[in-house]
C-alpha cells in the first residue's frame, strides 16, 4: 500500500507537467487507475510471472500490477512517448518496483519476449483486434492476454474473431459495471 501511495504521489506531481491521465479522472484515481489495474492479478495464479504491458501510459496497469505482484515477479512496460517513459521510470525507482521499461512501437518491441511472457495486458489503448495484431507473436507461443474494455468489448470481439481464433472470457470489471476484462488464450490467425 506504501508503494501506491507513492505512485500516486508522483502522478499528481508530474501531472501538471506532463498530463499523464485524463484531468477529469485525478480525483477518482484510487478507483479508476489503481484498483480497476489490482484486479488484474486475482486471474493469474499467486506465484511469480513476467508481464508485458503494452501501451503503459502512466503505469496503468504495468506500473500497479509491479508493484504488487507475488515476488520474483517481473514487469516489462512498452511506451512510446518519452515524456511518459520518463515518469514511468522515476515511478518505478521511487516505488521499487521490478519495472523495466521499454521506449518505443509496440510492434518493434514484442519480438524478443515471444517465449518470454506469461501474461499480456493493456488499458485504453485499442481496439481487440489492433492489440491481437501487435501481442499475437506472444499470444501464439502460450502467453495469456488480459485486456481491460468498456462498453464496446462484445462488438470488439465479434470484429477481433473475424481475423483471429481463440478462448476468451470476458470477466465483468470490479471497478465499471459496463466494463469487460478480456482474457484471452490459444491465439491463433484466421488464415
Amino acid at each position: 500500500m506504501d508503494r501506491l501511495r507513492i505512485l500516486v504521489t508522483e502522478l499528481r506531481r508530474w501531472q501538471s507537467i506532463k498530463n499523464l491521465v485524463g484531468p477529469g479522472t485525478l480525483d477518482a484515481v484510487w478507483t479508476r487507475h489503481i484498483a480497476d489495474s489490482l484486479q488484474l492479478l486475482a486471474l493469474v495464479p499467486d506465484a511469480p510471472q513476467t508481464w508485458l504491458d503494452l501501451g503503459s501510459g502512466a503505469g496503468f496497469p504495468g506500473l500497479v500490477t509491479a508493484i504488487a505482484a507475488p515476488s520474483g515477479s517481473r514487469v516489462h512496460l512498452v511506451e512510446s512517448n518519452s515524456r511518459k517513459c520518463a515518469f514511468l521510470r522515476h515511478a518505478a525507482r521511487a516505488t521499487g518496483a521490478p519495472a523495466q521499461i521499454h521506449e518505443g512501437r509496440i510492434e518493434n518491441l514484442v519480438g524478443p519476449f515471444v517465449g518470454q511472457v506469461d501474461i499480456v495486458t493493456a488499458r485504453a489503448l485499442a481496439p481487440l483486434t489492433q492489440l491481437l495484431a501487435w501481442s499475437g507473436p506472444v499470444l501464439t507461443k502460450g502467453a495469456i492476454g488480459l485486456f481491460l474494455k468498456g462498453r464496446e468489448a462484445t462488438s470488439e470481439l465479434t470484429e477481433a474473431q473475424r481475423s483471429w481464433r481463440f478462448h476468451y472470457e470476458a470477466i465483468p470489471s470490479r471497478t465499471d459495471s459496463q466494463a469487460r476484462i478480456l482474457r484471452i488464450a490459444d491465439l491463433a490467425s484466421q488464415s
